[in-house]
């Protein structure tokens, strides 16, 4: 290795380390909200649907910007996007910390939202830049594991300065936390020397779009993210924390504890998926069908259980749960895979919008049916109620539904397209052994 090799690749840890480092703020800042339910309730005296509308909001920007960012990525580069994001969280928090009411709490979480959009796009448009092939499945992995510790900033030091020092100071450390970020990434980020790799500045952002779309491979990504992650958004950017305090009558900081497993699976699941992945690529939507049967069917076990479930099983509900968070990550793979590099950043907003599409379909509709089930009641009754979470969760059923068979659809798809080209041989010629294998 020369010198400018050695330097090139001290400089690609450093680049994304420091990128690392900026996503793993923005998942503090998009996951504040959840544990702070209750406190929201109270400050802006709000029922199920309006504190459900807060997290619909956010996943609705954050989902609605996937497919701009994805291609101002590829047009602008990461460094932009991942500074710009910071600057809008930074923002954002500052007037949620402010805000005394419904209206002015919404447009702090929208700009919350909007700069949590710009950047994980950004953080895994950098890996094909600074990083040779064989070790990306691997770093996408560990992107997504190291980026989920956020949620521990939010769960502990937050949860601790929440109730400690009230809504407005807490909220204020947020938006001080995304000056961090904003630093790291103006000053260390870096879009890569392998400028080649980018589009002419005069390709049209609909041609990106169109060209990323076309490929099977990229609707396959994003039936996969859709189905994997959006049981994860629900369960940590809203429902949760108040299914396991009032459903389940589990204490608060029990709760924080539970919640924390998250972050425990993200980081033995990550490397351990990522490794699988790699070795293994065409069995890529089997490993991702096999986690999404275990989330279904804890919940299935957690919602029938006679009463409420003992701690053990809502261990095992929520390790399962936070599975889906890494197996997500498989629809990244498939873009690195399917797509040119110059959209692979079109492509990856793509995909990524499918988990926070279904999670703010999902978050919205079970705050709808608990309010539903309350009215129901008549006055007095119990809004979070263990019975009206066990009816309005199972909305997750028609979703997981709905992603299984988009899953199958287009991964028949993508696999005709490989056929094709001779990347993929179908099981019935392989069991005849009339080829040696797929990719």
């Amino acid at each position: 290795m020369t010198k400018a090799e050695h330097l090139d690749s001290v400089r690609s840890w450093v680049v994304w380390a420091a990128s690392l480092g900026a996503y793993l703020i923005a998942v503090t800042q998009r996951t504040s909200f959840g544990v702070a339910g209750l406190e929201a309730t109270d400050r802006f005296d709000a029922t199920a649907s309006i504190l459900a509308t807060f997290s619909v909001v956010q996943l609705v920007v954050y989902a609605g910007l996937q497919i701009p960012v994805g291609i101002l990525v590829d047009r602008w580069g990461p460094r932009a996007m991942i500074t710009g994001g910071a600057a809008l969280m930074m923002v954002g928090q500052f007037l949620l910390a402010m805000a005394d009411s419904v209206a002015s709490g919404l447009v702090g979480r929208f700009f919350v939202g909007a700069g949590d959009a710009m950047t994980f796009v950004s953080v895994i448009r950098l890996l094909p830049i600074w990083f040779s092939g064989y070790r990306i499945p691997m770093l996408t992995q560990v992107t997504g594991m190291i980026g989920q510790l956020g949620q521990l900033l939010s769960l502990i030091p937050f949860v601790a300065l929440l109730h400690l020092w009230s809504w407005t100071p807490a909220f204020l450390s947020l938006a001080a936390l995304s000056m961090v970020g904003f630093a790291l990434a103006l000053v260390l980020v870096s879009n890569g020397p392998r400028t080649d790799e980018e589009p002419p500045a005069r390709v049209k952002a609909r041609t990106l779009l169109a060209e990323a779309w076309r490929e099977p491979g990229t609707r396959l990504g994003f039936w996969t993210h859709f189905t994997t992650q959006f049981t994860t958004n629900v369960f940590l950017l809203t429902w949760g924390y108040p299914f396991l305090v009032s459903g389940q009558g589990i204490s608060p900081a029990v709760a924080s504890g539970l919640l924390s497993i998250f972050v425990v699976v993200a980081m033995v699941a990550g490397p351990l998926l990522g490794a699988a992945v790699a070795r293994y690529p065409h069995r890529r939507s089997a490993i991702a069908f096999n986690i999404i049967g275990m989330i279904a069917l804890t919940w299935l076990v957690v919602i029938l259980w006679p009463g409420r479930a003992p701690i053990w099983m809502l261990v095992i509900l929520i390790v399962c749960v936070a599975s889906g968070g890494p197996a997500s990550m498989i629809g990244f793979d498939f873009v690195r895979t399917f797509n040119p590099a110059h959209v692979i950043g079109t492509a990856t907003g793509i995909v990524n919008v499918g988990g926070f599409l279904a999670a703010l379909v999902t978050v919205y509709v079970v705050g709808w049916l608990l309010d539903i089930q309350q009215r129901a009641a008549g006055a007095g009754a119990e809004l979070y109620s263990l019975d009206a979470f066990r009816w309005a969760l199972s909305f997750q059923f028609v979703m997981m539904l709905g992603g299984i068979i988009g899953m199958v659809v287009t991964r028949n798809k993508a696999r005709r397209a490989m056929a094709l080209r001779g990347e993929y041989t179908p099981r019935s010629q392989r069991r005849q052994g009339n080829t040696p294998g797929n990719r």
